[in-house]
C-alpha cells in the first residue's frame, strides 16, 4: 500500500478535478442474491474516497488600467479552493466521471461540479 501511495504522489491533479478511488462494492443483494461483475459500474451515482484534489478554481487578477507594456507580467494563478479533502468519502455522477486504470488500479477523476455529496470524519468549520 505503501508503494502504491508512493506511485500516486507522480499524478497531478489539475483544475477543479478530484482522483477518487471507487469504495469496494457488495456483490450480493441484501436479499442474498450474487449480482454479476460490472452491475454496480452501470449506476448513475458512485461512490468513493477523495485520493488527490486539483488546486481548485481559477481567479482572474484585476486588471490595471495602466497597463505598462515594459513592465514584466507575473504569471502566478491564485485558485479558490476545492471543498473535498483528501479522505473524504465522496458520491458523485458517474455521468461527469472519466474512469482511468493506474497501476492496476481503478479511478475515477471527477469535476467537483459532478460531486453530490462529502462525508468527512473531522468536520469543523473552518
Amino acid at each position: 500500500m505503501k508503494e502504491q501511495v508512493a506511485t500516486l504522489e507522480k499524478l497531478i491533479v489539475v483544475g477543479d478535478r478530484v482522483l477518487i478511488k471507487p469504495k469496494n462494492q457488495p456483490d450480493k443483494t441484501h436479499g442474498g442474491l450474487f449480482l454479476p461483475p460490472g452491475y454496480k459500474d452501470k449506476e448513475e451515482i458512485q461512490s468513493g474516497f477523495v485520493v488527490k484534489c486539483g488546486p481548485g478554481y481559477p481567479i482572474p487578477f484585476p486588471s490595471d488600467d495602466d497597463v505598462e507594456p515594459w513592465k514584466k507580467q507575473d504569471d502566478n494563478t491564485r485558485y479558490m479552493p476545492l471543498q473535498a479533502r483528501v479522505g473524504d468519502l465522496a458520491i458523485f455522477l458517474q455521468k461527469g466521471a472519466i474512469e482511468i486504470v493506474y497501476n492496476q488500479e481503478k479511478y475515477y477523476i471527477v469535476s467537483q461540479n459532478s460531486i453530490l455529496l462529502l462525508e468527512r470524519d473531522d468536520f469543523n468549520l473552518e
